[in-house]
């Protein structure tokens, strides 16, 4: 222990995650060496070099500076990594991209790092390959959550790891560890996850997608990111096979990494099947698809019901589990449906997932707090505690759900204020922020489906860009920092 200074010890430690990040830029190289024109690898291969060396600059200057982190430690950390990883991505893109400003870069590597899939780009299908998988392969990384797979490097260099897992894992239930050495569990997670991924490659590739589709959509069906590398989405297949790997891969993803690590360890799935989240998961889903399908049937959207059930299957998946895959203009279909779609992806995806959104267990939570306050009107001395798969919910759970809904309401509330006072109409400025808060991807409105965020001016776009960090880092541990207690000894 060296220095009393907390900001260079946490600078110190991003030096390392820097360093580390530096090399996932070698993966879009290897396929510019393969299949990009003359010149690409040189971008990447700078890239490469100037993220390893920006990295141990820092490392250097910071090298002596070691301390165990302290809480505000790990949110200060989780936020510098989330923006300088997303200013490092932006920049190789800046210059293979034809035309892209600053703002855009930035705004598409936070996209992708965030898992959100919103886009600021069009003719994907004439991008160099590279470019995409680059696209792509950022939402495999952000999609777990970058911090999760440092915790399992931390130990080694003798700092801990159990702040940032806190900070980072998505969910109320922060203190609930796995294993009992935290690094365990980021690598047993991590070996889950990519596991699950190798599966989803092959079953695309099965499926009929090229080895290098298969890839990138492998990433972003994995970190229920939804980029992909035609602009046309799953409709340039339009083949059910396709679909329903998607399908099969988003449900799985959709559900916490730490239960599938927990079916791993006990040989059975039991523990899965009586998980209250998982199920509340399962019936959502299958009632929306219900639901939805019989609407679109009615109102005849699609010439025959198969129709309509392959198609509102695919898209309650993408959206409810904030992929933001599509198969169709679902903003053409009844007004009903679109909005139900959003509004799943605001809730639907399981504490612990790649997903986004406010997770299943709040919402469970949330809507047995106020069946609790409905009996305790009728019945004002009943005991009736908040239970979760058979256990008590402590009264701090039940606040701290409270104050993240209220802090979450009036963000959505604020930036779509900003948004509309910058001269946007009130479906696209709401649905934009809706989708970048929660890490959907595409709106309703300008931002639809069949367009993108580049129709947005530069102000816009920033707006976007936070919210969608926001999201990510479950907006409690981005706006702590703009309080003075944070700064204060």
């Amino acid at each position: 222990m060296h220095s009393l200074n907390p900001v260079l010890a946490v600078l110190s430690v991003l030096s390392r995650v820097i360093m580390g990040f530096s090399f996932t830029l070698l993966v879009p190289l290897a396929w510019a060496w393969g299949l990009d024109a003359q010149g690409l690898p040189g971008v990447w291969l700078g890239a490469f070099a100037g993220t390893a060396l920006s990295g141990a600059a820092l490392w250097v200057v910071t090298r002596e500076h070691t301390r165990e982190l302290q809480p505000r430690d790990g949110i200060l950390l989780v936020n510098l990594v989330w923006l300088s990883l997303t200013l490092f991505s932006a920049v190789p893109l800046m210059f293979t991209v034809p035309g892209l400003s600053w703002t855009g870069a930035v705004f598409e590597a936070m996209s992708a790092l965030t898992a959100t899939g919103a886009t600021v780009l069009s003719g994907l299908d004439q991008l160099p390959v590279s470019v995409n998988v680059w696209r792509c392969f950022l939402q495999l990384i952000g999609g777990l959550g970058i911090m999760l797979l440092v915790v399992a490097v931390l130990p080694m260099l003798g700092l801990g790891g159990v702040q940032l897992y806190r900070a980072e894992t998505p969910g109320p239930m922060k203190d609930a560890r796995l294993t009992p050495r935290i690094a365990e569990t980021a690598r047993g997670l991590w070996s889950v996850y990519f596991g699950m991924a190798l599966a989803c490659f092959l079953a695309y590739r099965w499926a009929g997608m090229s080895w290098a589709d298969a890839f990138m959509h492998m990433c972003t069906t994995m970190g229920l990111g939804g980029l992909s590398s035609h602009d046309a989405s799953f409709a340039y297949w339009d083949s059910w096979r396709i679909e329903a790997v998607a399908v099969v891969f988003m449900g799985l993803a959709g559900i916490s990494f730490a239960r599938y690590f927990i079916v791993w360890r006990t040989r059975s799935a039991l523990s899965l099947l009586r998980d209250s989240e998982v199920r509340c998961y399962a019936a959502v889903l299958l009632a929306s698809i219900v639901v939805v399908s019989t609407l679109l049937h009615v109102h005849g959207t699609y010439p025959s019901l198969p129709h309509a059930v392959r198609a509102t299957t695919f898209q309650v998946l993408s959206l409810a589990t904030t992929t933001g895959y599509s198969s169709t203009d679902y903003a053409q279909w009844p007004a009903f449906a679109p909005v139900l779609l959003i509004f799943l992806g605001c809730f639907a995806s399981c504490a612990g997932s790649t997903g986004g959104g406010i997770k299943m267990v709040r919402m469970i939570l949330l809507v047995k707090q106020a069946r609790r306050e409905l009996v305790r009107i009728i019945h004002p001395r009943v005991v009736n505690p908040v239970t979760l798969n058979g256990k008590n919910i402590p009264a701090t759970v039940i606040a701290a759900v409270m104050a993240f809904m209220l802090i979450y309401g009036a963000s959505i509330v604020g930036l779509s204020m900003l948004l509309l006072a910058s001269g946007l109409d009130v479906v696209t400025a709401f649905s934009a922020v809706i989708v970048c808060v929660n890490n959907i991807g595409p709106g309703l409105g300008l931002v639809g489906p069949a367009s993108t965020f580049g129709v947005f001016n530069e102000f816009q776009t920033w707006v976007c860009t936070f919210a969608m960090l926001l999201g990510r880092l479950e907006l409690l541990a981005v706006l702590v920092l703009f309080t003075s207690q944070f700064w204060r000894k």
